[in-house]
């Protein structure tokens, strides 16, 4: 089910918010325990739930850095405790079970199964323990929402894919969505029909199960059967991992002129497709804005600032089990071979050297990615 987004007036980055905050002693580890903390002082422990590995994100980028923001904020004193689902919502549940026991102050959630997961988020606030939601809109009484503007990220790659079409309502195009157990698999499908409705013709369409390549690639391969690989002007993938299954697909069928396809992450064997004309685009999130405003909006939330609190929640959202949710709805930018170095090279998300390995030497020389 969609959820519904509704944004504010207030408009602020995470950036300028944590340098404000931070000039007036209220995020800073450093201030005095009794005027920072109402609630709690620096001694938190923050509970981390991530759904899965296969996208590389979150091990290389998401973990790494709330752990070290809660560290900056607490003055050393904070700790966070992390555990990965391994796309089990099963076994998500149990640690997060497992958390509550071990009475960690505040949790964040990147929910495997946003409807599985409410009965969890239930028992943390029975248990006292305020649930902020990350990444993906997780259903029961959240406290707070912290991820990307989803429906942008639709937009933004159905947009990127009509241009590469010209706009030409005959071409077909395979659209491949991703799981209908993440909400915001619906938010991307949403946003990127807003631009493809009526300017190009949706084939086939595809929920992925799992978002997993494997099952992308088999989606793509019955596709190209049913079309005809000939006929097939482009693919909206909603992330990485399934566009490598689509390009693969493609290219087992024999395709040496790929058509454009989409992608969301800016993975690294993306950003590489990109460089030599794989793949067409990506979304590219700035992962480290995320996770440090997740970490900031879970420190202030332990110590009782309510006005910080709010500040670091501008945006509403609502899930199918609650309304006016607090959230923080970051922006996102399309990532295509002429945006390498504005996005994942200048925010060091990747290195040069990184991305251009000797298979990939020559194309970024071609583009100037030095």
């Amino acid at each position: 089910m969609n959820s519904a987004i509704r944004r504010t007036a207030i408009s602020i980055t995470a950036s300028t918010l944590t340098l404000t905050l931070a000039a007036c002693g209220v995020l800073d580890g450093s201030s005095d325990g009794a005027e920072a903390s109402p609630t709690k002082g620096d001694d938190i422990t923050v509970g981390l739930l991530l759904p899965e590995k296969a996208n590389s994100r979150y091990e290389k980028f998401d973990y790494p850095i709330v752990k070290k923001r809660v560290d900056l904020l607490t003055d050393g004193k904070g700790k966070v405790v992390y555990a990965n689902a391994e796309q089990d919502a099963d076994a998500q549940n149990k640690q997060l079970t497992q958390m509550i026991d071990d009475k960690v102050d505040v949790l964040l959630v990147d929910a495997v199964d946003s409807k599985a997961i409410a009965s969890g988020v239930k028992k943390a606030k029975d248990a006292g323990i305020p649930v902020i939601a990350y990444d993906r809109l997780a259903e029961g009484p959240i406290d707070a929402y912290v991820s990307f503007d989803n429906e942008a990220v639709g937009q933004v790659q159905g947009r990127a894919l009509v241009d590469a079409l010209d706009d030409d309502k005959s071409q077909k195009i395979v659209m491949m969505n991703g799981a209908v157990t993440d909400p915001n698999a619906a938010q991307f499908k949403a946003g990127a029909l807003a631009e493809l409705d009526g300017k190009v013709t949706i084939a086939k369409r595809y929920d992925t199960k799992d978002w997993k390549p494997s099952n992308a690639r088999a989606n793509m391969m019955a596709a190209i059967s049913s079309i005809g690989v000939d006929n097939i002007a482009g693919v909206y993938s909603a992330n990485d991992g399934m566009a490598g299954g689509v390009i693969s697909a493609l290219k087992a069928a024999g395709v040496t002129d790929l058509p454009p396809v989409t992608g969301q992450d800016a993975e690294l064997d993306a950003v590489q497709r990109i460089v030599i004309g794989d793949q067409f685009m990506s979304v590219y999130k700035p992962y480290p804005q995320e996770a440090e405003t997740a970490a900031e909006m879970a420190v202030a939330r332990v110590r009782g600032h309510g006005i910080e609190f709010d500040a670091l929640t501008p945006d509403k959202v609502s899930s199918p089990s609650n309304e006016n949710i607090p959230a923080n709805l970051l922006q996102v930018s399309a990532l295509t071979k002429d945006t390498v170095m504005s996005t994942v090279i200048r925010d060091g998300i990747y290195t040069v050297d990184q991305i251009c390995t000797s298979k990939y030497k020559a194309a970024c020389e071609s583009l100037d990615i030095k």
